[in-house]
């Protein structure tokens, strides 16, 4: 299959009640044209895995504020009050996760762990309905991994096989949801021949890629 896929066919592998993965950091890194695709197909009842969740106006936010998702796990929502608005209202579940431990669980995912152990949160309300462990007199929560059925992306540069190269800050979790999605979607600023790239390079190989659209 070819890479290389319009926008319309990308939006095709997303549907109703699935759960996605969007990479940026208050919106850097974002993929806006298969958010904004999203928005305009009105894909509904979404579980969404994101770094916090942007602006009203900006990234992953506009989803939220078209009242398409029925959950969101995230690290952060201040920026974006819709959010709050619907979690108080009780018209969306919000889980909140310590951003590192957002990551690893992202990262478990990836590398088909079982979870992981980190003293983060203990005697805290992210304490909640998670398993305690004692090791060597410590004690840890168990968190456990974060997978999607679709990750969306933003890279600055891909090549036609799918390795990737993000552009500073507007990396942060993109290669970390790269590993841990049964279907990646990249937006890249830039397509390239194979083989264009630099092998030292490549933040995200290719083989984790599926569909590229360029943006």
């Amino acid at each position: 299959m070819a890479k290389i896929v319009t926008t319309e066919q990308a939006l095709e592998h997303i549907k109703d009640g699935m759960t996605i993965m969007a990479g940026g950091f208050l919106a850097v890194g974002a993929p806006e044209i298969l958010i904004d695709g999203i928005v305009a197909k009105g894909v509904k009842d979404l579980t969404v895995i994101t770094s916090d969740t942007a602006y009203t106006d900006k990234g992953i936010g506009k989803v939220i504020v078209a009242k398409l998702a029925k959950k969101v796990i995230a690290s952060h929502i201040g920026t974006n009050p819709e959010t709050g608005r619907q979690m108080n209202e009780k018209e969306m579940e919000v889980e909140l996760v310590p951003q590192g431990t957002l990551a690893e669980r992202i990262r478990a995912a990836g590398a088909g762990l079982g979870g992981v152990l980190t003293p983060t949160g203990l005697g805290t309300l992210v304490e909640t309905g998670k398993d305690r462990i004692t090791v060597d007199g410590r004690e840890f929560l168990l968190e456990k991994p974060l997978k999607a059925d679709v990750a969306l992306l933003l890279a600055d540069v891909a090549d036609k096989s799918g390795n990737l190269v993000y552009r500073r800050a507007a990396r942060n979790f993109n290669p970390l949801m790269a590993m841990a999605a049964e279907t990646v979607i990249v937006v890249a600023k830039t397509i390239v021949e194979t083989g264009a790239i630099d092998p030292d390079h490549v933040m995200t190989p290719g083989i984790f890629v599926d569909m590229i659209v360029q943006g």
